[in-house]
């Protein structure tokens, strides 16, 4: 009887100490390499750039691994796992630097692009300048050709001060400063002149010959040049770009010994200023 027992007892434990040898040896640095090959399976860096480093890592850890199956004790699993996530750390640096050199040229294509483009551009933004200058050219010298055609249409004059539209004596009321049904129509059309040129002002300059006291004739050229800035108003021009001057019977044009140049002194003339609003004083 005890035979038999002790004979059980040798066979348990022969068993137990079977099955307890059928584990193998792991190591928290063998986790630790199994985990770092595993993310650099995953990097596309390594795949595409270390393909080879990265296979002689996965040797290396199959080294690791066989160890492990065999019971080597754990310095040996160690220095193999060690060798092993060397070789994955090698493989990872060589994707990465590798990659970094393929980027390089795509890099510089797209700086030599981009470079391309700016000068595409700028070329197209002086184009379209130069277009802009010319197409403001012609507009102004459709403009100047359609004013000049207005103004010749009102008998303007160039002068040293600049151009001068006459309204002779007929265009008002005898000895009044009421303008007639043709003084009004002339004020229209200078009206119609100035709304299209904004930046041109003009100077309304009354006068008148010599008949009468100078007193009345300075009164008189006063209240005609005030008649022609109110037509213009109510024609829709602004009051700041019409100024205005009485200067009765001075600065005549003609003697005044007899009718007819004594109506060509009687007169309002209009100063049109340059492009800038500049008027030249008398």
């Amino acid at each position: 009887m005890k035979i038999i027992k002790l004979t059980t007892a040798l066979v348990i434990a022969a068993a137990f100490t079977t099955g307890c040898s059928s584990v193998p040896t792991t190591t928290a640095l063998l986790e630790q390499s199994h985990s770092d090959y595993s993310l650099a399976q995953q990097d596309a860096n390594v795949s595409n750039y270390a393909a080879l480093e990265l296979k002689q890592a996965g040797d290396a850890l199959n080294q690791a691994d066989s160890a492990a199956q065999h019971h080597a004790n754990a310095d040996t699993v160690n220095r193999l796992a060690y060798i092993a996530k060397q070789k994955i750390a090698l493989a990872q640096e060589v994707g990465k630097k590798k990659s970094a050199e393929a980027s390089i040229p795509l890099e510089a294509q797209k700086r030599d692009q981009m470079r391309l483009d700016e000068r595409s551009n700028e070329v197209d933004a002086a184009k379209k300048e130069t277009l802009n200058a010319q197409n403001a050219t012609l507009q102004a010298q459709a403009q100047a050709s359609l004013l000049a055609q207005q103004l010749a249409d009102l008998s303007a004059k160039k002068t040293d001060r600049g151009l001068i539209i006459t309204l002779n004596d007929v265009l008002f009321s005898t000895d009044q400063a009421t303008l007639n049904p043709d003084g009004i129509h002339t004020i229209q059309k200078l009206g119609d002149i100035l709304r299209e040129n904004p930046d041109r002002n003009v100077s309304i300059e009354g006068f008148t010959d010599s008949t009468g006291s100078v007193t009345h004739n300075q009164i008189l050229s006063e209240r005609r040049a005030n008649a022609v800035r109110g037509a213009l108003q109510l024609a829709g021009i602004a009051d700041r770009r019409l100024l205005i001057h009485g200067y009765g019977e001075s600065f005549p044009i003609a003697p005044n010994d007899t009718a007819s140049h004594r109506q060509l002194n009687r007169r309002v003339e209009i100063l049109l200023s340059d492009d800038s609003g500049e008027l030249t004083s008398r």
